[in-house]
């Protein structure tokens, strides 16, 4: 019972600094706030599963994920090439670049657009558990089949955010461009894709979470002796909660920077539009 009422007290303190923040201003708070709560769900955590004797099996303490987490930084190295690094980046970088260019010509030729786009739709509503097996078999079980199901995941999301962008140019700014007797390639590069660009990096938020999760479910129905699903499905096995949960801290990490990283690419090539401005 001390446990449960000193987690209750953890978490009204750190309520209450949360909201005393949230009135102040600096440019520490934005970062300080998310922190805090963070740490406070952390020892909240460990002080009810340590208060109320929860099994290993069930749920795991932060310290002992820590401990594991630290004791088995080379296993979680090598998952980390093989998922992220190999799998999901590179089907990263092939799905939305092939979806990029199938969008300009999607928008230089409108049967494109009234065709391509239902099936797409079509296509991204499909199951991932069923399509990664398929994907496997025909791919084989090493990185090449975990980046095709990265590609079939991240490319029509990424196709329609970045065909609504290349419309986003009024029709107003088109005639005009045509006045001073732009093609169309130069209206593209010069007024329609910087309009667009916001549209686009959407796209590439959205699928830096998609490639994450494509990669890891797709080790699931076949791989090496090696990567993030392989590790979580056979800890899962081994009733290894701890390592599962490494696994998952990982996988946080790394797909906090990556949607990191595209959202300061976001910032730097958007700095125009008023979602930027502060």
């Amino acid at each position: 019972m001390f446990w449960v009422m000193a987690a209750l007290v953890v978490w009204v303190a750190g309520w209450g600094l949360n909201v005393w923040l949230t009135r102040a201003a600096g440019p520490g708070v934005r970062l300080a706030a998310p922190l805090i709560f963070g740490l406070t769900v952390l020892v909240v955590w460990e002080l009810v599963v340590r208060g109320l004797e929860v099994p290993l099996v069930i749920l795991p303490a932060p310290s002992l994920i820590a401990a594991r987490f630290a004791a088995s930084l080379p296993v979680l190295w090598q998952d980390f090439s093989q998922t992220i690094l190999k799998g999901a980046l590179s089907g990263y970088v092939i799905g939305c670049g092939a979806a990029f260019l199938v969008a300009v010509l999607v928008d230089r030729w409108d049967f494109l657009r009234r065709g391509l786009l239902p099936v797409g739709n079509f296509v991204a509503a499909l199951p991932i558990v069923g399509t990664a097996p398929i994907l496997v078999m025909w791919f084989g079980f090493d990185w090449q089949s975990k980046a095709a199901v990265v590609v079939v995941m991240v490319f029509f999301p990424m196709l329609v955010n970045t065909v609504a962008g290349l419309r986003e140019a009024t029709q107003m700014q088109r005639d005009l461009m045509q006045t001073y007797g732009a093609s169309y390639w130069q209206a593209l590069i010069k007024l329609r894709l910087p309009a667009a660009m916001p549209f686009l990096f959407n796209g590439l938020k959205i699928a830096t979470t998609l490639a994450l999760i494509g990669a890891i479910v797709a080790e699931f129905f076949g791989s090496p002796t090696v990567g993030m699903g392989f590790r979580i499905s056979t800890s899962v096995g081994q009733l290894a909660l701890d390592m599962v949960w490494a696994e998952i801290v990982v996988a946080a990490i790394a797909g906090s920077v990556f949607y990191g990283l595209v959202a300061l690419a976001e910032r730097m090539v958007t700095f125009w539009h008023p979602s930027q401005r502060r």
